[in-house]
């Protein structure tokens, strides 16, 4: 197989379809830090729908809405909530990705098409992926431009919370499908299963998943692909995919390189995180040794902390950042792990179950 058989470069950027594009992308720079880049809609010459694009540092994140009744975002919001549409890749050519694409077995959501303005053209193309979520891929040919065609820069600075990238993103898939996707990431972009996690790995009293992470050769994207394991009563996998609406991005990780101040910063702000018991705290030292930072504040902080074989790693989620109990963030800290917190499984979940109790899901 070859390794990144449509030459896929980098994440360029996440967009989300949303009710309110504009009150969207005002939370994301209060709350998360983000600095507004550019704009696109009626004034730029957009008729169907308007998007606000917000960065900080290498993480791009768009957020889009419709402007009128017949617009196929609609149906997306109405079926899913606010959520994440679109991955999109940069690629060395998008004509060619998505033949390559299809060639592999991938369905075609978007033909390839010019993006233009006076800055020059950028290529554009997409495929379907699970659930109403898709991949456009993007060659940058001859554009100077700040950004893409159709986007005033309109530049609001954030202050930042200390976001670096995109580690990675999970997705939730109906139960038996779990393996049908990770082997369409296998043959249609080349990615490789990373790790694997069954019902012993992740479950608890009550509920249980399934997990798969699949990683290009360079560890640079990876997607985790969960689905629903049989249990007790239902689990935060089964919760999703009803208020959901089917199969869809869970949430999105992002690397920061010191998540205490990132954590600190983010609850002044206002961000909701789920609760840890302080007893997860007792026997820390125990289990994961010696790591830098200082354990009150870990503790004040309720972030999780796991060691593996090459270091360690510290992580805090969020509660859903939507109505829905669907989309939420995860903010991660790696110090030598390159996994995804496997002893931290048990008391994530019995937090999750905790709301999911709140909410009268469980």
């Amino acid at each position: 197989m070859t390794d990144n058989p449509l030459r896929l470069k980098r994440i360029h950027h996440v967009e989300f379809w949303v009710g309110n594009a504009k009150q969207a992308a005002f939370y994301y720079r209060q709350a998360f830090g983000f600095s507004q880049l550019g704009y696109a809609g009626l004034e730029t010459g957009i008729r169907h729908d308007t998007s606000w694009a917000l960065r900080q540092n290498e993480t791009t994140f768009i957020f889009s809405s419709p402007l009128k009744p017949e617009s196929p975002m609609n149906d997306f919001i109405a079926r899913h909530g606010d959520g994440v549409r679109d991955i999109a890749f940069e690629v060395e050519d998008a004509d060619e990705a998505y033949a390559a694409a299809l060639e592999r077995g991938a369905e075609g959501a978007i033909e390839p098409y010019d993006l233009k303005d006076e800055h020059g053209t950028v290529r554009r193309a997409a495929i379907h992926t699970y659930g109403d979520t898709i991949h456009s891929l993007l060659s940058f040919k001859n554009y100077d431009g700040p950004f893409l065609p159709g986007f005033e820069m309109r530049p609001i600075p954030g202050d930042s919370v200390g976001i670096i990238r995109v580690d990675h993103m999970v997705g939730n898939v109906e139960l038996g499908r779990m393996n049908y996707w990770a082997d369409w990431y296998s043959r249609v972009l080349g990615f490789e299963r990373f790790i694997t996690f069954d019902d012993k790995d992740i479950s608890t009293e009550y509920s249980a998943l399934m997990s798969i992470v699949m990683s290009d050769n360079d560890y640079a994207i990876k997607f985790p692909i969960n689905e629903p394991a049989p249990g007790r009563k239902k689990s935060q996998i089964d919760e999703y995919l009803e208020y959901n609406g089917g199969p869809g991005v869970q949430h999105v990780a992002m690397l920061t390189d010191d998540i205490i101040a990132t954590v600190t910063e983010l609850r002044r702000r206002g961000v909701e995180f789920l609760d840890v018991p302080d007893t997860y705290y007792d026997d820390l030292p125990e289990r994961v040794g010696e790591i830098d930072e200082a354990r009150d504040q870990i503790r004040q902080l309720g972030v999780l902390v796991d060691r593996d074989s090459e270091g360690y790693l510290l992580q805090l989620f969020t509660k859903p950042v939507e109505d829905r109990p669907t989309v939420f963030f995860e903010f991660i800290q790696r110090k030598g792990s390159r996994g995804f917190g496997k002893g931290n499984f048990k008391a994530l979940f019995e937090a999750i179950e905790r709301e999911q109790m709140v909410r009268g899901n469980l």
